[in-house]
């Protein structure tokens, strides 16, 4: 299992916009292109405006297809031009990729 840390790096004002999007609509747009979000998080301190979430996938080349498919979906390009009226909501996005170690085990 390949697990993908997203970080965004919100613009001032817009972490609720992010967030609604998410929920209202963004999780269900990944789970239809086969992708599992797992975790969400944002800064304790609410002044870094950073939003965290894990998305699963099986591997890097399923991931780099379901993001192509998330990425031309029209509802999902629908969404962001909607959404994004009054400028972006993101001012930086970054990726961590992870995997398993074969010493834990989640109980």
């Amino acid at each position: 299992m390949l697990y993908e840390l997203r970080v965004y790096h919100v613009n001032p004002g817009k972490m609720q916009v992010i967030q609604d999007r998410f929920k209202d609509h963004v999780i269900d747009l990944f789970m239809k292109h086969g992708m599992k979000v797992t975790l969400f998080w944002e800064d304790y301190d609410e002044a870094i405006n950073r939003l965290y979430y894990v998305v699963e996938h099986s591997n890097m080349e399923m991931r780099n297809l379901n993001y192509d498919r998330f990425r031309n979906d029209p509802d999902w390009i629908e969404l962001k031009r909607i959404t994004e009226l009054d400028g972006p909501l993101l001012n930086k996005q970054e990726s961590i990729f992870m995997k398993n170690v074969s010493f834990f085990e989640n109980k």
